[in-house]
């Protein structure tokens, strides 16, 4: 059971939870791809025979191991700790795993949405979810898969809750 769910008021419903893009994990993968060429490549020269070349090779592919799983452990991180819903009254984003930061604004404080996107990440399916508060606060939400999906999800329960009231 994770923060949304837990900390969820009497009657209140929830929507469409978010998740962060998979794109977080691209230095670990291009950590890990450079890794694997240094050792494919340590392997070719040291059947050439090169076997100083070979050495020097695969000890730097793994050396270069440690920044892969230190981008893959921080990313996982991220990603399981980040936690983005819309539920029947609030719109809520959760991030951190040790020092935690929550926003949470009512469907009656929330303007506006706005979503930037790169071409990388319309082409992928990622952006960054801008929600404009009522008193100048704008909450940028970086990386969350499919940004326009989950602002149509909020707005459809932001004019869903305005109408019951």
């Amino acid at each position: 059971m994770g923060y949304v769910e837990k900390n969820l008021m009497q009657g209140e419903k929830l929507y469409v939870e978010g998740r962060l893009h998979w794109t977080i994990f691209s230095k670990a993968i291009l950590f890990f791809a450079i890794a694997a060429g240094l050792l494919i490549y340590s392997l070719k020269t040291s059947m050439a025979g090169e076997a100083q070349v070979s050495l020097l090779v695969r000890n730097a592919g793994f050396l270069v191991l440690i920044p892969a799983f230190w981008y893959l452990a921080d990313a996982s991180i991220k990603r399981q700790s980040t936690e983005l819903a819309v539920t029947s009254k609030r719109v809520i984003a959760k991030f951190g795993f040790i020092k935690r930061s929550t926003i949470e604004l009512n469907h009656s404080k929330v303007e506006s949405f706005h979503v930037d996107q790169s071409v990388l990440g319309r082409i992928f399916g990622f952006g960054t979810l801008h929600i404009n508060g009522t008193g100048g606060g704008i909450t940028p939400i970086p990386n969350i898969s499919d940004p326009l999906g989950f602002r149509r999800k909020a707005m459809e329960a932001i004019d869903a809750s305005q109408k019951n009231s």
